[in-house]
């Protein structure tokens, strides 16, 4: 009877193990972005997410009328620009992707105030604020298991996770953008430059 004890112990601690790999490694390099889905930056350019050029990127999805996560993170983001800046990698080497989910009410105009609360004042400067159709930004979204949901009020529900992405487009990195861990300026530059090197 011990025996089958055992057994079944060491059934259940494998199981463990393969859960926590599934979701910790493989699932989360699994993550990309699609590249069937064309969205338009907040300038009315065309970004396709088909064929983009190698670089580390890090995604992050928002919506302007978010009142703490979201223009945190955004912000956090904006001080690590300008230490990739120093470095000399931030838009050769590394970019930026911000995806609204809230593109009914998250217009060019209103994308595009925002970007400039953080210093981006229009297309080719390393960082990117996306828009697209409510299919193209569910189907993004879902890429990266991001959920999302508007109870009604306009203030939208929503997953707190940055993702950082090696030049293959592959997840790294699910970066928290609030609770007791925030995102961390130092530690995010840090991975970004090893990953560099």
């Amino acid at each position: 009877m011990k025996k089958w004890y055992m057994i079944a112990a060491s059934l259940v601690l494998v199981g463990i193990g393969a859960g926590i790999f599934y979701f910790a490694v493989y699932k989360p390099s699994a993550m990309r972005l699609p590249d069937d889905v064309t969205m338009e930056t907040a300038w009315g350019a065309p970004y396709s997410f088909d064929d983009l050029p190698p670089k580390v990127r890090l995604v992050e999805f928002i919506y302007t009328n978010c009142p703490d996560i979201c223009p945190n993170t955004t912000m956090q983001m904006a001080k690590l620009r300008d230490r990739l800046q120093k470095a000399g990698v931030f838009g050769r080497d590394v970019e930026f992707v911000t995806i609204t989910i809230d593109p009914a009410r998250d217009t060019k105009e209103k994308l595009q105030t925002y970007a400039n609360t953080f210093g981006v004042t229009g297309d080719g400067q390393g960082w990117v604020f996306l828009r697209g159709s409510e299919v193209a930004t569910k189907a993004t979204a879902d890429a990266f298991n991001f959920q999302y949901r508007d109870p009604g009020n306009g203030m939208i529900v929503h997953t707190s996770l940055a993702y950082l992405l090696n030049r293959d487009g592959r997840v790294i990195e699910q970066i928290d953008m609030g609770g007791a861990s925030r995102f961390r300026v130092d530690e995010v530059y840090k991975t970004i430059m090893d990953e560099l090197s």
